[in-house]
Order: C-alpha cells, then structure tokens, then sequence
C-alpha cells in the first residue's frame, strides 16, 4: 500500500485532494441512508407520506450537490477507482423511481391493478437509466423523461386527495404517458445544464417551485388548508414551462440538424 510523505509540500496537497475526492463518493453514498428511511417509513403499518417525502427531498439536496462538488475537485482524476456515477446511478433509481412508486402502490393511489402500473413505471425507468445516451450534458439534455417519479408521486397524492376518484384516474393517464417518454427519443432540458439563455430562468423557476412544495409538504397529502386547490394548479406552472421548453428546444435543435 502506498505510504504519504507528508513532510513533502505537494505530496500532502495531492493527499488531500485524494481525500476530498474519495469524500464526495462518500457524500454521494450517503443518499442511501435517506433511501433507507424513506423505504422504512412506507413499511410501516401506519404510512406516513409526508415522511417519505422528507427523506426523499433529503436524498434530492444531496443528489443535486454531488454534481458540482464532484466537477470542482476532480474526482474522476483523484478517486477513480471509484465509480462514483454507478453509485448515483443505484441511489437515483431508489429516491427517484422505486421508493415513490412503492409509496403510490402501497397507499392505494392508482385504480385499477395498481401493481401492474407501478412495475411497468420501474421497467420503463430502468430502461431509461441503463440508456448510454440518456444524459446529453454537453447539450444540455436528457433523452427521454428523466424519471422524475418522486414529483410523479407527490403529485398523484395531491390530486387522489382533492379529487378523489377523478385524480387518480388522471394521475395514471399522466403517469403512464410519462413512462412512454422516458423510452422514446425525445429530449428533456437538463436543468443545471440547460442552454444559454434559459438556464436562470430554469434554475430561479426550480428554486421558487421547490418552495411551493415544500409549503404543501406539512398538510401533505392534502393541500395546503390556507391555499386551496388554487395552489396546487398554480404549482403546476414551472412543470408545465419545463416541459414546454424542454419541446420547444428538442423541435428547434432537430430541425436545426434537418437543415441542408
């Protein structure tokens, strides 16, 4: 094994990159804890959603800072035994697509044999993450819907509760035309990558959409009491900017390319 030298001035500096680098796999395996707990409270005898969904934004914050952090100290250089994006790669699949689906499943929020759709949902997922193309950072974008099945989720137990019947019918409508997305070739802006001059208004609109969700998260299921079903809708916005420039910009790019 390798022994530092650390009277050498350089031998201690790319120790210490060596270290932060292999902290940040840490960091990012850190997210399975909150997997863990997430999945734990959906075990219970008496669910509690609104936990779920804590451990779940948990595991987000970490899956949105792991990123960057991994960019801006290099760790494909000085931890790459590591294969920091599989890690990723297995906690996404948890906090995103499996853990939100079990939760829709396990309260009963889809009609029909509920069971059926979710497994299709975690197939189609899984297609999506094996995808070599799926991630087009240096576009800008994700090919096929990126499996936001957590927002998925949280929507269906908002619409279930106001409206019953009507919205978990509607939820499964949507539900299953995002799972034909996230398989078929069409793009989907990357938010943090998204291009000039749109990934302000992107990332501001994600911020204050975030906030909106978490203000319906304490009552959740159930809207805010304070706010009515009018805030629901109008936390639909930013979704529906997200998906009309995701279009938008996926029909402007192709036929860009179609141009002799």
């Amino acid at each position: 094994m390798e022994k530092p030298n650390f009277k050498d001035k350089k031998e201690r500096a790319r120790w210490g990159r060596k270290t932060r680098a292999y902290a940040v796999h840490v960091f990012t395996a850190s997210g399975v804890i909150f997997a863990f707990l997430a999945m734990a409270s959906i075990a219970r005898t008496e669910v509690s959603p609104r936990w779920t969904f804590i451990w779940l934004a948990i595991a987000v914050l970490i899956d949105a800072a792991d990123g960057p952090l991994a960019r801006h100290w290099n760790v494909k250089l000085y931890a790459a035994r590591i294969y920091g994006h599989v890690i990723d790669d297995i906690v996404d699949f948890l906090t995103f697509t499996f853990i939100p689906m079990m939760l829709v499943w396990r309260m009963g929020w889809f009609p029909g044999p509920d069971a059926v759709w979710v497994a299709l949902v975690m197939m189609a997922s899984l297609f999506g993450f094996s995808n070599a193309t799926a991630k087009q950072e240096a576009a800008g974008f994700f090919l096929g819907f990126p499996s936001y099945w957590n927002v998925v989720a949280f929507y269906t137990g908002l619409f279930v509760a106001e409206y019953g019947e009507t919205g978990a019918y509607f939820s499964l409508g949507a539900t299953l035309v995002l799972a034909l997305m996230t398989v078929l070739p069409v793009r989907f802006v990357y938010p943090n990558r998204a291009p000039k001059p749109w990934m302000w208004p992107v990332i501001v609109g994600a911020v204050i959409w975030l906030g909106m969700l978490v203000a319906m998260l304490p009552a959740f299921p159930n809207g805010p009491t304070w706010g009515g079903d009018w805030f629901l809708w109008a936390s639909l916005v930013y979704p529906a900017f997200y998906f009309g420039l995701s279009f938008y910009l996926d029909w402007k790019g192709r036929r860009t390319i179609a141009a002799p």
